[in-house]
Protein backbone atom coordinates (compact mmCIF):
# COMPACT_ATOMS: atom_id res chain seq x y z
CA UNK A 1 0.00 0.00 0.00
CA UNK A 2 3.18 2.58 0.46
CA UNK A 3 4.04 2.83 -2.99
CA UNK A 4 0.60 2.71 -4.15
CA UNK A 5 -0.20 5.79 -1.84
CA UNK A 6 3.05 7.91 -3.29
CA UNK A 7 2.07 7.17 -6.66
CA UNK A 8 -2.30 8.24 -6.10
CA UNK A 9 -0.73 11.40 -3.84
CA UNK A 10 1.55 12.29 -7.11
CA UNK A 11 -1.25 11.80 -9.35
CA UNK A 12 -3.18 14.17 -6.87
CA UNK A 13 -1.12 16.95 -7.52
CA UNK A 14 -0.81 16.03 -11.22
CA UNK A 15 -3.91 16.66 -11.39
CA UNK A 16 -3.86 20.34 -9.43
CA UNK A 17 -0.94 21.00 -11.69
CA UNK A 18 -3.09 20.33 -14.37
CA UNK A 19 -5.44 22.98 -13.48
CA UNK A 20 -3.22 25.79 -12.65
CA UNK A 21 -1.66 25.05 -15.98
CA UNK A 22 -4.62 25.20 -17.94
CA UNK A 23 -5.79 27.78 -16.00
CA UNK A 24 -2.58 30.14 -15.86
CA UNK A 25 -2.75 29.26 -20.51
CA UNK A 26 -6.17 30.29 -20.99
CA UNK A 27 -5.78 33.37 -18.80
CA UNK A 28 -2.29 34.75 -18.81
CA UNK A 29 -0.73 33.56 -22.16
CA UNK A 30 -1.67 35.29 -25.47
CA UNK A 31 0.48 33.67 -27.93
CA UNK A 32 -2.05 31.43 -29.73
CA UNK A 33 0.47 28.26 -30.30
CA UNK A 34 1.49 28.93 -26.70
CA UNK A 35 -1.98 28.56 -25.38
CA UNK A 36 -2.32 25.39 -27.74
CA UNK A 37 0.83 24.16 -26.49
CA UNK A 38 -0.49 24.76 -22.75
CA UNK A 39 -3.94 23.32 -23.49
CA UNK A 40 -3.09 20.22 -24.95
CA UNK A 41 -0.27 19.63 -21.70
CA UNK A 42 -2.81 20.26 -18.88
CA UNK A 43 -5.41 17.76 -20.81
CA UNK A 44 -3.09 15.27 -21.17
CA UNK A 45 -1.60 15.60 -17.65
CA UNK A 46 -5.28 15.76 -16.52
CA UNK A 47 -6.33 12.33 -17.83
CA UNK A 48 -2.94 10.47 -16.77
CA UNK A 49 -3.45 11.60 -13.42
CA UNK A 50 -6.81 10.19 -13.38
CA UNK A 51 -5.49 6.95 -15.23
CA UNK A 52 -3.39 6.03 -12.58
CA UNK A 53 -6.84 5.95 -10.17
CA UNK A 54 -7.76 3.42 -12.53
CA UNK A 55 -4.50 1.27 -12.54
CA UNK A 56 -4.99 1.49 -8.57
CA UNK A 57 -8.71 0.31 -9.07
CA UNK A 58 -7.65 -2.51 -11.62
CA UNK A 59 -4.47 -3.37 -8.95
CA UNK A 60 -6.94 -3.72 -6.57
CA UNK A 61 -9.36 -6.23 -8.57
CA UNK A 62 -6.72 -8.89 -8.70
CA UNK A 63 -4.72 -7.34 -12.02
CA UNK A 64 -1.36 -7.02 -10.17
CA UNK A 65 0.55 -6.29 -13.51
CA UNK A 66 -1.33 -2.83 -13.37
CA UNK A 67 0.83 -1.46 -10.73
CA UNK A 68 3.26 -0.90 -13.40
CA UNK A 69 1.12 1.46 -15.35
CA UNK A 70 1.42 4.99 -12.74
CA UNK A 71 5.44 5.34 -13.46
CA UNK A 72 4.43 5.45 -17.04
CA UNK A 73 1.73 7.64 -16.62
CA UNK A 74 3.01 10.03 -13.95
CA UNK A 75 6.90 9.66 -15.66
CA UNK A 76 5.19 10.53 -19.36
CA UNK A 77 2.82 13.68 -17.36
CA UNK A 78 6.35 15.34 -16.11
CA UNK A 79 7.91 14.59 -19.80
CA UNK A 80 4.93 15.49 -22.25
CA UNK A 81 3.39 18.51 -19.86
CA UNK A 82 6.48 19.54 -18.86
CA UNK A 83 8.28 20.35 -22.36
CA UNK A 84 5.10 21.61 -23.86
CA UNK A 85 4.89 23.85 -20.69
CA UNK A 86 8.46 25.22 -20.79
CA UNK A 87 8.05 25.94 -24.78
CA UNK A 88 4.96 27.76 -24.26
CA UNK A 89 6.75 29.88 -21.58
CA UNK A 90 9.50 30.56 -23.99
CA UNK A 91 12.02 27.68 -23.31
CA UNK A 92 14.01 26.34 -26.77
CA UNK A 93 11.81 24.68 -29.21
CA UNK A 94 14.05 21.93 -29.69
CA UNK A 95 12.75 20.11 -26.08
CA UNK A 96 9.40 19.57 -28.41
CA UNK A 97 12.16 16.86 -29.51
CA UNK A 98 11.64 15.54 -25.79
CA UNK A 99 7.94 15.62 -26.08
CA UNK A 100 7.11 12.47 -28.00
CA UNK A 101 9.10 10.49 -24.82
CA UNK A 102 6.58 11.43 -22.71
CA UNK A 103 3.80 10.63 -25.02
CA UNK A 104 5.42 6.94 -25.62
CA UNK A 105 5.12 6.56 -21.85
CA UNK A 106 1.39 7.42 -21.73
CA UNK A 107 1.10 4.46 -24.50
CA UNK A 108 2.88 1.69 -22.57
CA UNK A 109 0.98 2.70 -19.42
CA UNK A 110 -2.09 1.94 -21.76
CA UNK A 111 -0.63 -1.27 -23.13
CA UNK A 112 0.46 -2.28 -19.12
CA UNK A 113 -3.09 -1.37 -17.71
CA UNK A 114 -4.85 -2.86 -20.32
CA UNK A 115 -2.93 -6.27 -20.35
CA UNK A 116 -3.48 -6.41 -16.73
CA UNK A 117 -7.30 -5.58 -17.13
CA UNK A 118 -7.71 -8.43 -19.63
CA UNK A 119 -6.12 -10.97 -17.22
CA UNK A 120 -8.41 -10.27 -14.29
CA UNK A 121 -10.06 -13.14 -13.34
CA UNK A 122 -14.38 -13.23 -13.96
CA UNK A 123 -16.00 -11.87 -10.66
CA UNK A 124 -17.52 -15.48 -9.04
Amino acid sequence: MGVERIWLGLAALGGLLAVAIGAFGAHAVADPQAKAWMNTGATYLMLHCLAVFAAAVVTRQGGWLARLAPPFFVGGGAIFCGTLTAMALGAPRILGAVTPIGGLMFLVGWLVLAVAAFRLKPAA
